[in-house]
């Protein structure tokens, strides 16, 4: 699946030409999610991913929830395969009319109690996602487990996600670990890139002016 990931270029990695991001640092990683989009292959192979984990990891799930904007689509996959509830959570409530924080809910309802699987597309840092945690709760949702289809394994995602309280664990189809070993074993990436890729994980926004391309 990571040789298919890599193809349709959904992720990207160079060492030598860095990838500038949203927050003007420029990182050796750089993540397409919409990609898996244009085909139904693609979002279908995401979605039986998902259901695998759930089946190996016991979850039980009444509804499905996916984040604004980017966990929608995936989250929608799922629930149609599922043949579950479909929800998703806004990042902050409209402005307007009923000014809903979760679509597809009754607004004076909310979850009652049922189980809530939330869907991300990428976690990093965990804070949206967190946020869409705490909202699925304070709606009444039984929220246990966030699924993602990446994980950039940074220390700063793992320590929100374990702060919550109850704990809610998040389960991605795969890490950054697992994709920088693929992409080194098909000849994606040359072994003499693996060990910056690896430094970049442990300080990424240390990691563009160590290597010498500045914010």
């Amino acid at each position: 699946m990571i040789k298919t990931i890599l193809d349709i270029e959904a992720l990207k990695l160079n060492t030598k030409e860095p990838f500038l991001w949203a927050s003007g640092y420029y990182m050796p990683v750089y993540n397409d999610n919409r990609i898996f989009l244009k085909e139904k292959r693609y979002r279908s192979m995401i979605a039986e991913a998902f259901i695998s984990i759930m089946e190996e990891n016991h979850i039980e799930a009444d509804v499905i929830a996916g984040t604004s904007t980017a966990g929608i689509p995936h989250a929608t996959t799922l629930a149609d395969k599922l043949d579950l509830p479909l929800t998703y959570v806004r990042s902050k409530p409209k402005a307007h009319g009923l000014k809903n924080r979760i679509e597809g809910l009754p607004a004076d309802k909310g979850y009652e109690g049922k189980k809530v699987v939330l869907i991300e597309d990428l976690v990093s840092t965990g804070g949206s996602s967190i946020e869409a945690v705490k909202a699925i709760r304070e709606a009444d949702g039984d929220i246990e487990y966030c699924l993602s289809i990446f994980n950039y394994g940074l220390d700063k995602g793992s320590e929100n996600f374990a702060s919550l309280d109850p704990v809610c664990r998040t389960i991605p189809i795969f890490t950054y670990d697992e994709l920088i070993q693929e992409a080194e074993r098909i000849g994606y990436i040359e072994e003499k890139d693996l060990e910056s890729l690896r430094e970049w994980r442990k300080a990424p926004f240390e990691w563009g002016e160590k290597n010498g391309f500045h914010k």
